[in-house]
């Protein structure tokens, strides 16, 4: 357990995050003093697994002050819908200026839908390959894959 929320061993890393993950697309809506309260309430119950996206409007950078604060103790999700290189690679280290931090703990491919985007992801000039170089870069510690859809897609995934 981790503070009033259990924690489980992720995937096949040796991070323990929590099972209730901060969806940090909430900060979007407030401004900084809100997000500061809010991220420190969620850290205060234990949550350690945080999540977010470019897309969520401005949350990476209402999440950066508190991430950096509390980099420690946060287990840092972000992900792009980009599926190509070049997409990817630039959404991923427009992230991390955002965030202003070095290493995203998990990158992951967002919202898989169909099984022809895994060619696209997996070959060659695809988002795998930046995240492979990324990781080798130390600029993401693990790479992921999301679907809101078939869960057949990710067990064939990445």
């Amino acid at each position: 357990m981790t503070g009033d929320i259990e924690a489980r061993k992720l995937g096949d890393t040796d991070q323990e995050t929590t099972v209730v993950t901060f969806g940090a697309i909430a900060l979007n809506w407030l401004e900084q003093e809100g997000a500061n309260q809010m991220i420190e309430h969620a850290l205060d119950h234990g949550v350690n697994h945080f999540d977010v996206a470019p897309q969520y409007g401005d949350a990476e950078l209402k999440l950066g002050p508190k991430l950096r604060q509390h980099r420690e103790d946060i287990f840092l999700g972000c992900k792009t819908q980009k599926r190509e290189y070049d997409g990817a690679r630039h959404k991923l280290e427009r992230s991390l200026d955002r965030l202003g931090i070095d290493t995203i703990n998990l990158y992951q491919v967002h919202g898989l839908e169909y099984e022809e985007e895994l060619d696209t992801i997996t070959g060659e000039g695809g988002a795998l390959e930046a995240f492979r170089e990324a990781k080798a870069e130390g600029l993401i510690d693990h790479i992921g894959l999301t679907s809101h859809g078939d869960p057949d897609l990710i067990i064939i995934g990445l």
